[in-house]
């Protein structure tokens, strides 16, 4: 998940995150994903990628499309956490369940 705050040249900024999206869903272990904008403050946007493991997404990093298209576009997000780890979910009227982290014990 990362997060921008674009004040200006919008359709600039749109033109390259949906570049960015089509770099990463062409990497192996690529989910989903989607460009967002907060329904409150339309400044602010998101791109969301949704990946089979963190091995995967920081592998998705170093393809050359993704360096090229994607890399430059998230440097500009905001300097905070990016990449979450999906532990719980529930479908509608569903039950939650839970999977193990792929993080290593510390």
């Amino acid at each position: 998940m990362n997060r921008f705050v674009i004040d200006g040249g919008e359709s600039a900024f749109v033109e390259r995150a949906h570049a960015a999206l089509a770099a990463l869903a062409a990497r192996p272990g690529y989910l989903r994903g989607e460009l967002t904008r907060s329904l409150d403050e339309p400044s602010s946007w998101c791109l969301l990628t949704e990946w089979e493991s963190v091995g995967a997404y920081r592998r998705a990093l170093g393809g050359f499309d993704v360096k090229i298209t994607a890399t430059p576009l998230l440097a500009e997000s905001l300097f905070e956490p990016c990449a979450y780890e999906r532990l719980a979910s529930a479908l509608p009227g569903g039950e939650v369940t839970t999977r193990g982290s792929d993080r290593a014990d510390v």
